[in-house]
Formats: structure tokens, sequence, C-alpha cells
């Protein structure tokens, strides 16, 4: 199965001073996506299409969003993009604060769930993402990514 190590590259991981909101926080945590070919642009419009439809769906608890749409809302390849934010964006007024937007592009239901669950062991413990969002450079948070054995 596909680890993070293979579905995460280098340049896919970035460090962000601030944004003006959480559409722009969407913008920039996909973009590289777009960049190399793994999503369509509309993939940005349609996290933030169903994101106001359904609600901040993806903030899965404190400092972390996990922004993903559907393999047919414009997903060409699979892999992830991570995005520390080092002024925190919130995705409704009541909270919470997030500071890690990691994009997930799955081409289809099966693709991902190995990597899904990699990604919950690893944001099952509320340190690794405290050090994820406290690291000093991206390619710490690469590493932090790419060598985390679930």
């Amino acid at each position: 199965m596909a680890g993070m190590s293979s579905m995460l590259k280098r340049e896919n991981v970035q460090i962000v001073e601030k944004v003006s909101d959480w559409e722009e926080s969407v913008h920039i945590a996909v973009q590289p996506l777009v960049d190399q070919g793994f999503v369509e642009s509309r993939y940005i419009d349609e996290i933030i299409g169903n994101a106001r439809e359904f609600g901040p769906y993806f903030v899965i608890c404190p400092d972390l969003a996990l922004l993903h749409a559907r393999p047919d809302q414009g997903v060409i390849k699979r892999q992830l993009a991570v995005t520390v934010l080092r002024e925190p964006v919130r995705f409704k007024e009541e909270g919470p604060d997030v500071r890690l937007l990691v994009t997930l592009a799955a081409t289809d239901a099966d693709g991902h769930i190995e990597v899904m669950r990699q990604l919950a062991t690893m944001f099952g413990d509320p340190d690794n993402i405290t050090k994820i969002c406290e690291a000093a450079t991206a390619d710490e948070i690469y590493h932090a990514f790419a060598d985390f054995k679930a």
C-alpha cells in the first residue's frame, strides 16, 4: 500500500504567515496540487462550495483541517499537500482555530483509505499536530509526514 512518503512530495509542503480568511487558506493550501497537475483548479472551488453548503466538515479537531472533495470534483492524480499557517484561521466564527491544512486528492474511495488510516493514527496524538504546527521549516514538516510509521 502507498505510504505517506509516496503520497506527499516535498514541494507540496509550505509554511504561510497569514491569510485574510478561510477561503484564501483553501486557495493557498490546494494550489500546489493545481500547479503540479494533481487536481484541476476547480477542486479549490468545489471544496469552498461544499463548505458553504455543508459547513466546514473537514475541520477534524482544533488546529487541523483535512481538505478534500469528491474524486469527480476535479482530482487527476492521488496526492497530499500540507500547509501550516503561522497565524490561525477560523472556518466559522465560534472556532476552532486551524493552523494545519492537509489537502487530500483521492482518485477513488479505496485509494485513500490507507493514507487516511495513517493520518488518523498520526493525528490521533495531539502532540503530533502541535509538533507540525510549530515546526521551524517546511523540510521539518515534510519529514514529520514522510518518516511517520503508522
